[in-house]
């Protein structure tokens, strides 16, 4: 697993203040803090010192880490004829042997050792943006991203840490349901007629998605 951060830099492609983007994630060395966000210190990101700059649209409670599988960087290395290094999708943990867009929504996680490392919540998978799009510049990038459904995982902080390379990832927690990160990603995007089963998650559902489903619903 690496850990990265990302300091602001401009970008054309955001509506955030100031015109720049957090995007641009680099690998670190640990350890690096972990918080809820909001916690003194921390600002959208619940990694300190990571930066996120679309306060509406990207960092908070519900989605304080976001998670991408290194198997799933490595895929569209084949797909884009470009090598892509661990971060540049704009992920706090790119992991290596987890299935990050199989987790069930409310699964948890604990990165490194119990009583150090933080516990860390499922709450939803990312919705690509035009940030994301102009970042990467490549041709229908949002629909090529859609279309593949495996959007990797964002995370809530339930218990604070440390994290550092390397760290392995331990399933602390499994919900009885079975809705993925992959299956409610494929209903908020192009399977709408799926929303209504994702209520199945209950409580551990990022509240955009519980509004979805339940409007869907009625």
């Amino acid at each position: 697993m690496t850990v990265n951060i990302g300091r602001p830099v401009p970008s054309e492609h955001t509506d955030a203040p100031g015109g720049r983007t957090g995007i641009d994630k680099r690998p670190v060395e640990g350890p690096v803090s972990v918080f809820p966000p909001g916690a003194p210190g921390v600002g959208g990101s619940g990694l300190l010192g990571d930066a996120v700059c679309d306060l509406r649209n990207h960092g908070g409670e519900h989605q304080a880490v976001y998670a991408f599988a290194r198997e799933q960087l490595d895929h569209w290395e084949g797909e884009l004829g470009r090598t892509l290094a661990s971060g540049v999708f704009g992920e706090n943990l790119t992991t290596s042997g987890v299935d990050v867009d199989g987790a069930l929504i409310g699964e948890r996680w604990r990165i490194g050792e119990p009583g150090t490392g933080p516990l860390l919540e499922v709450s939803a998978g990312r919705i690509p943006c035009r940030t994301f799009a102009g970042w990467l510049r490549e041709q229908g990038w949002v629909k090529r991203f859609m279309a593949h459904a495996m959007p990797g995982a964002y995370l809530r902080v339930i218990e604070p840490g440390e994290v550092r390379a390397g760290d392995a990832v331990q399933i602390a927690h499994r919900p009885e349901h079975e809705v993925t990160v992959s299956f409610a990603f494929r209903a908020l995007t192009r399977e709408p007629a799926l929303l209504p089963r994702v209520l199945a998650a209950g409580d551990a559902l990022h509240p955009l998605t519980r509004d979805r489903a339940l409007r869907r619903t009625a």
